[in-house]
């Protein structure tokens, strides 16, 4: 039985890592099996985990995986990062910048380069939506306002809670941090979607820009009975 009718047969579980790989690759070189390719990839970046960091071109150092089989790869990696990432949330209102933390580190845990993820809540502060925005250096985060408030008017998001990671492992804020936080606010209050906090990960630390004084201090959560409008 070959490997993709055992797959078919017998589900994923039975398979390790490097068949995982070798089924997403399809097929080898005239000297090297879509396995052996795997199994280097694998070894080489340290495990799925390590692999699913890499950027497609550092995968062409292994031998036997050109542009094609580095994007394929690489797409299925980062589609599967995406849909944990998007999976489901908690329902329960994010009372504080810890719980808040809570679910956004696991998106931005171990990545080589900076990243700006946003949780986007609703009048009650419980998360609606959990969102990978941009993608920059190990040294910095492009951030686009459009963006992180193109997803909350998507969503009907009422507020907005943004983080990033710092590859460093150091979580204090640079005054570049500082000075997008401000930006951000500021283009939150126009289109009515505040921004609540801004975390910045370190490992295994974080910060609140709330918290550091940078954004109004986390207000009381909206009671369940409140109404959208005065009776």
């Amino acid at each position: 039985m070959g490997r993709r009718e055992r797959y078919w047969v017998q589900g994923p579980h039975t398979f390790g890592d490097a068949e995982l790989v070798a089924l997403v690759l399809g097929t080898g070189t005239a000297r090297r099996s879509a396995f052996t390719i795997a199994a280097a990839l694998v070894d080489r970046f340290d495990g799925l985990p390590g692999l699913a960091r890499r950027d497609p071109h550092e995968l062409v150092g292994v031998v036997g995986v050109g542009e094609e089989r580095a994007v394929r790869l690489h797409a299925a990696l980062e589609a599967g990062r995406r849909a944990q990432l998007r999976s489901a949330v908690p329902q329960a209102p994010v009372r504080s910048p810890h719980q808040a933390w809570r679910i956004l580190e696991p998106g931005l845990r171990c990545l080589i380069d900076e990243e700006l993820h946003g949780l986007y809540l609703d009048r009650r502060r419980r998360p609606l939506a959990l969102r990978a925005l941009t993608r920059g250096s190990d040294a910095y985060t492009v951030v686009d306002p459009r963006q992180v408030f193109r997803v909350a008017v998507a969503v009907g998001a009422s507020a907005v809670i943004l983080a990033h990671n710092h590859p460093s492992g150091d979580p204090e804020p640079s005054s570049q941090d500082v000075r997008i936080t401000e930006r951000l606010a500021q283009a939150g209050n126009v289109v009515g979607v505040p921004l609540v906090d801004h975390l910045v990960l370190g490992s295994p630390e974080f910060r609140s820009m709330a918290e550091e004084g940078h954004l109004p201090e986390w207000g009381p959560v909206e009671p369940m009975w409140a109404s959208s409008s005065a009776a």
